[in-house]
C-alpha cells in the first residue's frame, strides 16, 4: 500500500490539484505545412503554393514521428501541448521542492 503522507507544506496536494485540470495533454509541436496536392493542373501546387494542412510532430522512443492533424482538432492539439508545458514546468518545480524542503514522501 503506497503511503500517501504530504510534504508539511502541503506540496503534494498542490501538484495534484494542478495536475488534474490540465487535459487533454501531449507533448510536441503543431506545425503548419504547405503540401502539393495529387491533382493534375492544380492552379496552387503549378505555382508552389500547395495546400495548408497541419503536422503533430512528436517523440517516439528516439525517433521523430509526424501525424496530420485534422483543421478542426488543430485548437485541441494546441491545448493539449500547452497543457503538457505547463505539466513540465510544474514537475520543475515539484524537483526543486523536494530540495528546498528536504526530504520526500517515503514507504
Amino acid at each position: 500500500m503506497k503511503n500517501t503522507r504530504r510534504t508539511k507544506n502541503g506540496d503534494q496536494a498542490s501538484f495534484l490539484a494542478q495536475v488534474s485540470n490540465l487535459w487533454p495533454v501531449a507533448k510536441g509541436s503543431v506545425a503548419e505545412v504547405h503540401k502539393p496536392c495529387t491533382r493534375s493542373g492544380c492552379r496552387a501546387c503549378a505555382e508552389g503554393r500547395g495546400h495548408r494542412a497541419f503536422i503533430f510532430s512528436h517523440k517516439d522512443g528516439n525517433r521523430r514521428r509526424c501525424l496530420y492533424v485534422p483543421a478542426n482538432k488543430v485548437d485541441a492539439m494546441r491545448k493539449a501541448i500547452a497543457n503538457g508545458r505547463r505539466i513540465e514546468e510544474l514537475l520543475s518545480k515539484a524537483g526543486r521542492q523536494i530540495i528546498i524542503n528536504g526530504r520526500l514522501n517515503r514507504k
